[in-house]
């Protein structure tokens, strides 16, 4: 797939890095400047020209974008030959503080002032894509999906406009096969039968005055997404 999008005379080398410049022009900052108007540099061709070879050799009708890059869904509406649907999943940010904050071989640490700036900012970004393309957006929260998983999942089929069998079971557990992911969670690489729940260790794990700041810094959000400001156990519809 590399070399389909890869321009004639053109090493991968250089191809590389100019995909990583037209991906700078790109970032979760300027998203509602490209939903007014796509960058003009080579990254939505090939954005595009990507989808489009991944479709071909799979074989799929559905692709499903993980990299969390609102700026790229911003994108899709402009891409000839796709269609874009778009899942703004939201986790309590002090959950998210805490799993930025363990050591990790696979990618870096973030303080909690640092990741909850981010996590401020991812889901801004995503709000605008959803206001965008109100009728092609589902807004979904990660203890939602995890305390309901196959109803989760038959939303996200349903906005899809897919009728095919829901992956999963009654019992909240799924057969997971072979995916192409690069990186990530090494949970992402999970294989056979995997019980969809929510990871509540944070709640236990996460020092007060991180915790503490990471409320103070979403409030707004927080408020918005219908988290509690305090600490205690909740349950979810």
């Amino acid at each position: 797939m590399l070399e389909e999008v890869r321009p004639d005379g053109r090493s991968l080398e250089r191809h590389a890095a100019e995909v990583v410049a037209w991906q700078d022009e790109c970032r979760t900052r300027h998203t509602w400047r490209v939903l007014r108007a796509p960058p003009r540099n080579g990254w939505p061709e090939t954005l595009a020209a990507t989808y489009r070879a991944i479709a071909r050799a799979s074989g799929a009708e559905v692709i499903v974008d993980s990299s969390k890059y609102a700026s790229d869904a911003a994108l899709l509406s402009g891409l000839p030959g796709v269609e874009g649907r778009y899942v703004h999943l939201i986790r309590d940010p002090r959950a998210v503080a805490w799993s930025w904050a363990r050591p990790k071989a696979y990618t870096g640490h973030r303080s909690p002032l640092n990741s909850t700036l981010h996590w401020t900012g991812f889901n801004l970004a995503a709000e605008a894509v959803g206001r965008a393309h109100r009728e092609d957006s589902l807004h979904m929260r990660y203890e939602a999906l995890a305390g309901s998983p196959r109803a989760a999942v038959d939303a996200v089929l349903a906005l899809l406009g897919h009728d095919g069998p829901n992956p999963v079971g009654a019992d909240g557990a799924v057969e997971l096969g072979g995916n192409h992911t690069v990186t990530g969670n090494p949970n992402r690489f999970a294989r056979g039968r995997t019980v969809i729940e929510e990871d509540r260790r944070w709640r236990a794990a996460l020092p007060r005055p991180q915790r503490s700041a990471a409320t103070l810094l979403s409030l707004p959000l927080l408020h918005r997404y219908g988290y509690p400001k305090g600490t205690t156990t909740w349950t979810w519809d």
